[in-house]
């Protein structure tokens, strides 16, 4: 029975802990997702919450939410995404990990204004 008393604050500590862990994961991997869209793809698109992409056929990071379903874009980004645009730049062919896949949609929702947000889960109820 000792045993048994020993281990509730145990349990009780790992869940709590796990808890507030969470959110910070969230955090790290919007701040990775931001950090390789700074990397990969910036010198193309504008991948912050402003701003005009450098090479003005690119559509801004912003603006993919209204034209595409973000968590649909993970096959995609998996498999490699091609553009056919017949622009001075062509798009290369990136292929994502699973985590990066993960981070990068998790900043891409992040750019979505929270009003938008909130009104898109009120359409789901």
């Amino acid at each position: 029975m000792t045993k048994r008393r020993a281990i509730v604050p145990f349990l009780f500590l790992s869940v709590w802990l796990l808890a507030i862990a969470a959110p910070a994961w969230a955090v790290a991997n919007r701040a990775r997702g931001e950090f390789y869209a700074r990397e990969n793809c910036s010198t193309c698109h504008a991948v912050g919450p402003v701003g005009l992409s450098p090479y003005p056929p690119a559509p801004p990071f912003r603006t993919l939410p209204e034209k595409y379903d973000v968590d649909g874009l993970a096959e995609a980004l998996a498999e490699g995404i091609i553009v056919g645009n017949t622009g001075v730049r062509q798009m290369p062919m990136f292929v994502l990990s699973v985590d990066e896949i993960d981070d990068l949609i998790a900043y891409l929702k992040s750019l979505v204004p929270a009003t938008l947000r909130k009104a898109a889960a009120g359409t789901r109820s």
